[in-house]
């Protein structure tokens, strides 16, 4: 099978498309099979192609983790598994940029019916983080003022949505004028702000009649900038470090408006509370499905592995707004989801 395989650590613009064997489920492990249709494209991959991402796969090893695909019918399923061959599904999973992956089936859901293989795998690592960080760790209340950086890109928008149906209030802050107009149509932000002016936090300031916000959203690396702007007893939550560069926070600035900081890790939590990524997983499919979140997809089209490389190449350099998706497999999301069949058994 074709695979957009890391042999050695380089960045990912350097890699070809290999053919490599087709992975083997081990069903006493509860794995299964997955024919690969999309796959979202992600920040961190162009990290961990180079050796520099928190988890780090053993060499040689397929970049990727968001899956969206059907449960293949070339390998057998384990005895517990609630799929059946051809079931829509989507979930993480190490090797997403290939033809076919192994996935546990407890890392798998199935897709709503209302979604494309594109929209849900844009769910794994992006809607649910957000929602982690507003709901779990924020715990963001009506009324409240929220601060969302990066409001275009993937997290951004969905952090927009979620903090809007939470009941607060969104100011968004993006780079440019089409991504400032994304976080407004698309994550229903009340208001947007360019971070790169200077002296924004002023503007923030304004919004807030003075007070600041209280949950700011940071997926850059924006924490201390963000100080100058916040409300009494804010919550600010380190989400990632797009801009390159990890913070060191003075205590003496938390300590002046009662802040405090806390971390999102999604990837971890699977292996540390397995019981609250599924209570997540479900609380977004349900959010979804009744369409008060909705997936936004960068409309540029990456169809094929070996545009792997382009799309993240666009994602480095901030072209991209929304959610970078790669189409890996021709066809149509048409079959039987089975959702309500499946979550039965989960």
């Amino acid at each position: 099978m074709k695979a957009f395989q890391i042999k050695q650590h380089e960045h990912p613009s350097k890699v070809s498309i290999s053919e490599i064997a087709a992975p083997k489920p081990r069903t006493e492990k509860g794995e299964v099979l997955v024919d690969v249709y999309a796959a979202g494209l992600n920040f961190f991959d162009i990290l961990q192609a180079q050796g520099k991402y928190q988890t780090q796969p053993p060499l040689p090893f397929v970049l990727g983790a968001e899956i969206a695909g059907r449960i293949s019918a070339s390998a057998p399923l384990p005895d517990d598994c609630p799929y059946q061959p051809g079931d829509r599904v989507f979930g993480y999973a190490q090797g997403a940029y290939a033809e076919q992956v192994v996935a546990s089936h407890r890392n798998l859901l199935p897709i709503p019916d209302n979604l494309s293989f594109e929209e849900a795998s844009t769910i794994p690592l992006t809607t649910t983080t957000s929602y982690v960080a507003l709901v779990d760790r924020a715990r963001a209340k009506a009324g409240e003022w929220v601060l969302v950086h990066a409001g275009a890109g993937g997290v951004g928008l969905a952090a927009c949505q979620i903090a809007k149906v939470l009941g607060c209030k969104v100011i968004a802050t993006a780079s440019s004028l089409d991504k400032r107009q994304a976080c407004i149509e698309h994550g229903k932000a009340d208001n947007v702000v360019d971070y790169t002016q200077k002296d924004w936090q002023k503007e923030v300031m304004k919004i807030t009649g003075g007070k600041g916000v209280n949950v700011v959203f940071d997926p850059v690396g924006m924490i201390i900038p963000s100080l100058k702007c916040i409300a009494w007893n804010a919550r600010l939550v380190v989400v990632g470090f797009a801009a390159g560069s990890i913070e060191k926070i003075p205590a003496n600035l938390l300590l002046l408006k009662q802040a405090s900081v806390s971390g999102v890790y999604w990837g971890g939590m699977a292996v540390k509370d397995p019981a609250s990524v599924l209570r997540v997983f479900m609380a977004v499919l349900g959010l979804l499905q009744e369409g008060k979140v909705k997936q936004v997809l960068y409309p540029k089209q990456y169809v094929g592995l070996e545009k792997v490389s382009e799309g993240l190449g666009d994602i480095e350099s901030r072209k991209t707004w929304g959610k970078a998706v790669v189409r890996i497999r021709a066809g149509d999301g048409d079959g039987v989801g089975r959702l309500k069949d499946v979550r039965a058994k989960l």
